[in-house]
Formats: structure tokens, C-alpha cells, sequence
């Protein structure tokens, strides 16, 4: 791949690989933002350099854990590569989070350092870090880092620590937690090489170039921002960053900027496309050569519909936090594999189905996904976890369903905990909605299983309108689904509207929300 040596593919650490990225295209941009400030690789790097001298004059040092909540700044990668370079244990939660998940963070990672954005967007993070800590012996110190950070002279930075040998275990440097419904989160700990390896498996399945102008407008706290930092430093790419995925203002900055590539998931894919059906005549981004993204399943409709209006390809891929990349659409696929399957395991992962009986399923036999690779998680923050989280083999329980084809894609086809059991049959949920979604009048749709005394559960339709449709009736609903050649019993007995569907930051559709509210 062009612009990448085997040199910064050995970097053992991210600032390793922030190091020589810098050698490698010092004047390559890196980062830009609306405000048309831009800054190159070298640039980044020696504001790191100086951020990090900052943080250490504060007490920042190597193992100290630092919880950081900032929206998708550039400030925010700095301050993040000069954690890096100083070795502290990073802990960064999406800024749409509120007391109960950042108390119960700060608490379980013994934070002494929370990075805030202080008072943005009317919320006032800093005097939430501070009711959350009040009951703690010692406080975690509170730095305001939305528009400026604490700076030093480099030349007072320690040295930098010498990393394990081969045989020797990388330590957890990062700990993202995965959100939880009537549970705590869950602590997932993850090391300086578990990142490099899943944004390296990102980066050989895009192929992007120096040349390209990527994009960031999901929350860069999500498991997501390490995935494309590490694609930008292993190929050279430049990204935009918005704070916020406002589709016509997000449009105008593209455009500004050329962007080549934008990321996101399935939402963020059908408001670009929104925004090209309102002048279908003209590309609503001439610039842009693909789309891509995860967090979600993709509806194969919607795969044409981008290919038909746009123009362009949707690489989709699959991962978790867990699991930061599993597999990945990319350049070399056809339409039918990119539009039906979530590409093909990434570089060096490992993806088994296992039957429900433990065994390993037969070709094209669907059965539980589980995974194994370099980019895996090092384990809960509470050990307890692990006991369930892992087979004897040392795999990784997703917790999906899925198929792996015979071209070796993976296609998924449902959630072990999303399956509708209705008179002892189970169904999936995502083969209803890729039906229900390829309606002219569904512009998204949420399938889920509802408590029923006759049947276990019955299956319901949760659907927003298509913008400049009239809704779905329960009529025209069924007989989609049958001329879909849908059985009997998968179509939907239930059918809800909501304006807008519950979806968390990263635009994921949250059907227990749903599950609960109509269950009542």
C-alpha cells in the first residue's frame, strides 16, 4: 500500500506511530476543521509535544489514569497523543454521557485527572465531574481542554519509557466503557497494540491514500476515534473534524474541503443521502469517492440506494469494543458482497461460528460469532466478566449471530439477544427490517419481540417515515412482507410510528428503549 512501510507498521506504541508518521510526510496535513485552521503531521506532533510537558507539570505521569469527555475537536487528538506520549491510562467517554456512567467511571479507573469541554452546548461538564467526585477522598483534578491545553517545554519531558520485549505483556493504556441499560458499564481495557492492530486491519481494507481527505463526525471518544486515527497515521490520510453531524452544514464543510472519504455508519449514510435527493441532479459531493462506517447492521437497499443517488460505494464493516475491527468491506469487493455482508474478517483476525451446542458450525450454518486477534480486548476492568466474555479457546463471545460465506465475508444476521421467539420459533430481526426498509415509505425501522401470553412474543414494527411520504399503513406493511416472500410468521402482528427513533451517539437504533416503553 502507497505511503506505508513496513517502518511505521512495527511502531509499538501510538506515539511511536505518531513519531513516524511525522518523519515519514511532515508536511502532509493532518487534521483541519471548520473553522479553516489546518495543521500538518509535524505540526500535531510537536503540539503534543508541548501538551504533554503541560500535563506532566500538573503531575501526569506514566500509569496515571486520566478521564477525558470532549466532543470531536482537534484539541482533543492532541491532548489524547500527548497522554500517549506521557504513557498515562486514558479512559475517554462519549460527551452525551451524564452522571451515573461518568461517576461510575471515574470511581472504577480511579481517575486524578478529568479533561472536560467545561460549559458546551449548555451543558456544564465541569460542575458534573465535580457533583459526581464530591463523596471521593481525593477528587480527581479538573482541566478545562475544549479550546486551549496546558503547555510546557518539551525539553523537561522524561524519557520515553522502554516498552516490554516480544514476550513481554503490553500494558492497558485505554479503557473504553461500553454503555449499559439497567447495569453498570463495562470497563473494556485495551493496550497501545490492540489499537494499532484494528486501525492497521481498517487501514488494509479501505486502502485509502495521502491523497485522500477522510472525515470524523461521530464522537471521537467512541472506539471508533482510535480505529481512524491509527488508518490516518499508518497511510498519511487527513481527516476533518466536526463537532457535530449537522448533514447540511456537514455537506458544505465537504465540500469545502474535498473530502474523499466519509465515515460514519448507516444513519450518517442515510442523511448524506437525504441531502442529495433534495438536488438530484447534482453529486451532493463531487469529491467523495466512498462511503464507510459500522456500528449498526446496513440494509442491502440501502447500499443501492447510495450506489443508485450518489454514486459511490458504502465499504461497511463490523466491530465492537471489544473488538475494534472485525471485518471490513473494501475496494476489492463486488456490490453484492459489499451490499450483503460485512467484508471480510480483517488482517490477522479471527472469526469462528460456534453452534449452539459449542461446536463449530458447518459452512454457511449460522451460529454465534466469536472472534480472536491482536486487536482483542486484554479483559474487563472487573475480572468477574472475563469468566462468560471468553470460550476455552480464548475467543471472544460477540454476542451477534452470523454466517461466515463461502467468499469468507461475514454476513450477520442478528443479535443472540435479538431473536424473536414466537410458539417456540425463533426469528431474526434484521432479516424483517432489511424487508420493511426497502419500502419507499420507511426511512428507518426498528423489529422487535414484545411480550405476548399466546405466542411468547409477537413481532413488531417500529418505523419512522420517509421525509415527503405518507406512513406505512399495516396493510400495505403486510403485504410488502409477503410479496417479499416473508412466512407467515415473521411478518410483523404490531406496527409503531415515532417520529424519530431512540438512538445512542453513534446513531445505533436502542431497542431496549423501545422494548420497554411498549412493553408497557
Amino acid at each position: 500500500m502507497r505511503g506505508v512501510t513496513q517502518w511505521i507498521l512495527d511502531a509499538p506504541t501510538f506515539w511511536a506511530l505518531v513519531e513516524r508518521r511525522a518523519a515519514a510526510t511532515p508536511d502532509r496535513a493532518m487534521l483541519c476543521d471548520p473553522s479553516g485552521r489546518s495543521f500538518t503531521f509535524r505540526e500535531v506532533r510537536d503540539w503534543a509535544e508541548r501538551v504533554a510537558a503541560g500535563f506532566h507539570g500538573l503531575g501526569v505521569r506514566q500509569g496515571t489514569p486520566v478521564t477525558w469527555l470532549l466532543p470531536t475537536r482537534i484539541e482533543t487528538v492532541v491532548a489524547s497523543f500527548a497522554l500517549s506520549r506521557l504513557g498515562a491510562v486514558q479512559n475517554p467517554i462519549i460527551h452525551i454521557y451524564r452522571d451515573r456512567e461518568v461517576g461510575f467511571c471515574i470511581r472504577q479507573t480511579g481517575a486524578e485527572f478529568v479533561l472536560t469541554a467545561g460549559v458546551w452546548k449548555g451543558f456544564d461538564y465541569t460542575a458534573m465531574v465535580r457533583r459526581v467526585s464530591e463523596t471521593l477522598d481525593r477528587p480527581p483534578v479538573i482541566v478545562n481542554a475544549y479550546d486551549s491545553l496546558p503547555e510546557g517545554d518539551p525539553t523537561d519531558l522524561p524519557a520515553i519509557a522502554a516498552e516490554p520485549s516480544s514476550s513481554g505483556e503490553a500494558p492497558v493504556r485505554w479503557i473504553y466503557y461500553t454503555s449499559g441499560t439497567t447495569s453498570d458499564p463495562k470497563g473494556v481495557q485495551h493496550t497501545d497494540h490492540t489499537l494499532i492492530s484494528a486501525g492497521t486491519g481498517l487501514t488494509f481494507a479501505l486502502q485509502p491514500t495521502s491523497d485522500d481527505v477522510g472525515s470524523i463526525a461521530y464522537p471521537y471518544a467512541h472506539i471508533g476515534g482510535p480505529d481512524y486515527t491509527v488508518m490516518m497515521l499508518v497511510s498519511g490520510l487527513s481527516a476533518l473534524l466536526l463537532e457535530a453531524f449537522v448533514p447540511p452544514e456537514a455537506v458544505k464543510e465537504y465540500n469545502r474541503f474535498g473530502v474523499t472519504l466519509m465515515g460514519g455508519g448507516p444513519a450518517f449514510y442515510s442523511m448524506i443521502l437525504a441531502e442529495q435527493r433534495k438536488d438530484p441532479a447534482h453529486k451532493v459531493i463531487p469529491t467523495l469517492r466512498a462511503l464507510s462506517g459500522g456500528g449498526a447492521p446496513m440494509p442491502p437497499e440501502l447500499y443501492f440506494e447510495v450506489q443508485r443517488e450518489i454514486g459511490v460505494p458504502v465499504f461497511h464493516g463490523y466491530g465492537m469494543t471489544e473488538c475494534p475491527m472485525i471485518s471490513q468491506g473494501g475496494a476489492g469487493d463486488n456490490d453484492e458482497q459489499l451490499s450483503d455482508s460485512e467484508g471480510h474478517p480483517v488482517r490477522h483476525c479471527e472469526v469462528t461460528i460456534v453452534g449452539e451446542d459449542g461446536s463449530i458450525a458447518a459452512p454457511g450454518e449460522v451460529g454465534e460469532v466469536r472472534v480472536k486477534g491482536p486487536m482483542l480486548f486484554r479483559g474487563y476492568t472487573d475480572p468477574r466478566l472475563d469468566e462468560t466474555a471468553f470460550d476455552k479457546m480464548g475467543r471472544f463471545r460477540t454476542g451477534d449471530l452470523g454466517v461466515v460465506r463461502p467468499d469468507g465475508h461475514v454476513k450477520l444476521t442478528g443479535r443472540l439477544k435479538d431473536i424473536i421467539i414466537r410458539k417456540g420459533e425463533n426469528m431474526s430481526a434484521q432479516e424483517i427490517e432489511d424487508v420493511l426498509y426497502a419500502h419507499p415509505k420507511v426511512g428507518a425501522v426498528a423489529v422487535i419481540g414484545l411480550p405476548d401470553k399466546e405466542r411468547g412474543e409477537r413481532v413488531c414494527a417500529v418505523v419512522e417515515t420517509q421525509a415527503g411520504q405518507e406512513p406505512l399503513t399495516f396493510l400495505e406493511m403486510q403485504q410488502w412482507c409477503r410479496d417479499a416472500g416473508l412466512m407467515t410468521q415473521k411478518i410483523p402482528e404490531q406496527l409503531e410510528y415515532r417520529e424519530q427513533l431512540p438512538r445512542n451517539p453513534t446513531l445505533k437504533v436502542l431497542k431496549y428503549q423501545l422494548r420497554e416503553e411498549l412493553s408497557q
